[in-house]
């Protein structure tokens, strides 16, 4: 294991041996809605509470991965989740009738990657055989905290994106299949001094940049050795100012970028504005499709950035502006 300002290579490359994806009702019926391996129409799930809702959604992805790899608990040794609420609440409802270590993380959005790169840090280092990622977002519960109840009806801006209701989980092992993890970035705190709480994409679009160029020249790669750069959750706004900032290097990233915020709506027919965002969006599009892509070989090298705006509510009302962060896993067909 070698790290590099940040980069992490993963000499034994751990594999992903099991994933799984739970969806709300608006994400079912967007262009990935069929990728899922659980959909529901009831975004409640049967829960009294939007938080007791999301973690169920979680423990509905959790436990799909492990059937789906014919796993047990007893053989997941730690369990790395996050959501976007205040002390982890959805992952910890989640995980507490599970009895397996838990490590609970906030990286907002960037969650995703945040705890997959941990993951395959403990099965490279042989901290562990089995470690579990999972993340979440719910709607409605996000909406309470850091912006109005949903039945406030609250004008929403152009540059606003909605939060997934949608959770995913990867379950990371020893070297024997793909998808491979090769590497890991990562990712820098960076301020654009962005203070509005619905123009994420534009908050999180520097630390994007920050992370891929980092990994870019760390591993010493181009942009053409990838199939995909998949950021999330920038939207349409941090996505064009992403490949902006690339520019100003002469660097043209368009032709394998893509973002999950962008990829889990239609925009045109769902009313998300500027796109999806929320842990879960990334959490689902890695788990519900790409993995699904690298395991078969139609995706061979791609890089999967997710990015967070580290927002609080406190802070927020206190005008001050909103950090943004990028962890990066590289996942292989080989």
């Amino acid at each position: 294991m070698l790290i590099k300002d940040g980069t992490i290579a993963l000499d034994s490359l751990p594999s992903v041996t099991a994933y799984a994806s739970a969806a709300g009702k608006m994400e079912s019926e967007g262009p990935l809605g069929k990728c899922f391996d659980f959909t529901t129409q009831d975004n409640t799930l049967g829960e009294v509470s939007w938080e007791k809702s999301e973690s169920k959604l979680q423990q509905i992805a959790f436990n799909t991965a492990l059937s789906k790899g014919r796993f047990s608990q007893k053989d997941i040794d730690v369990m790395f989740a996050g959501d976007l609420l205040n002390q982890c609440v959805s992952s910890s409802g989640g995980a507490k009738d599970t009895e397996i270590p838990f490590v609970g993380l906030f990286g907002a959005c960037s969650t995703m990657a945040e705890s997959l790169a941990l993951a395959s840090i403990f099965v490279d280092s042989k901290a562990a055989n089995n470690a579990a990622a999972v993340t979440s977002s719910h709607f409605c519960s996000a909406e309470r905290q850091f912006r109005f109840p949903v039945n406030y009806g609250g004008q929403r801006t152009p540059t606003a994106q909605w939060t997934a209701t949608a959770a995913g989980c990867a379950i990371v092992s020893s070297h024997c299949k793909p998808p491979y993890i090769r590497s890991v970035t990562i990712g820098k705190i960076n301020d654009m001094g962005v203070t509005d709480a619905n123009n994420m994409g534009a908050a999180m679009a520097a630390a994007a940049y920050d992370t891929i160029s980092r990994h870019l020249a760390n591993t010493a790669q181009q942009v053409s050795d990838f199939d995909l750069i998949l950021t999330g959750d920038l939207g349409q706004v941090g996505s064009d100012m992403l490949k902006e900032l690339f520019k100003r290097d002469g660097v043209d990233i368009s032709a394998v970028h893509n973002d999950c915020g962008l990829m889990l709506y239609d925009r045109e027919k769902q009313d998300v504005h500027a796109g999806g965002s929320g842990c879960g969006c990334s959490a689902s599009v890695l788990c519900g499709c790409i993995l699904k892509q690298i395991e078969q070989g139609t995706l061979k090298n791609m890089l999967f950035a997710a990015t967070g705006a580290l927002m609080s509510p406190t802070i927020n009302q206190q005008g001050e502006s909103i950090p943004g962060i990028s962890h990066a896993v590289q996942l292989s067909a080989q």
